[in-house]
């Protein structure tokens, strides 16, 4: 059996992330859910009421022999806009900041790095990704795991080019 890692980032709208992430190479299974709020166990509607501080997120389990951590990075910030405060586009609201909950030390360097290389970089707008610690990742509804794949539905503000 490989070994197996997770990454939990938030972009938004967590049905199309999920399904970009589930075409890239080396991702074994993705989960939505709900991560960095006060509430446990909350449900979707609780989070959309901007009252419990949870973000849609996707958790990602890959194999880090097929696609590592900073890979997985690139493709966070080349599949949603990073510089847009709690939105997603049509999306508007805290849940839907984006984010990157680091599971130790290694990810939260990896991410803190990529973001001030961004930063450097970008002349337009500066990424407002936040970095946090990953507490408890709640998994969202049945109906909303792989809803674009099962509905055709759902993608809002993800760019499907082609993954390399």
């Amino acid at each position: 059996m490989s070994k197996r890692e997770t990454a939990i980032f938030g972009a938004g709208c967590f049905w199309g992330v999920q399904y970009y992430f589930d075409q890239v190479p080396g991702v074994i299974e993705t989960e939505v859910g709900y991560i960095g709020g006060r509430t446990d166990n909350p449900s979707y509607w609780d989070v959309a009421s901007k009252k419990t501080g949870h973000a849609e997120a996707i958790k990602i389990t890959f194999d880090p022999s097929k696609v590592n951590y900073h890979t997985l990075l690139k493709h966070f910030f080349r599949m949603h806009d990073p510089t847009q405060l709690n939105r997603d586009g049509p999306n508007i609201g805290p849940e839907y900041r984006s984010a990157i909950f680091y599971a130790d030390a290694g990810q939260k360097k990896a991410a803190e790095e990529m973001i001030n290389m961004y930063n450097k970089y970008r002349t337009d707008a500066q990424v407002v990704t936040t970095v946090e610690k990953a507490e408890t990742f709640w998994p969202a509804e049945e109906e909303h795991q792989n809803f674009t794949k099962k509905t055709g539905i759902g993608a809002c503000h993800i760019d499907y080019a082609p993954i390399n």
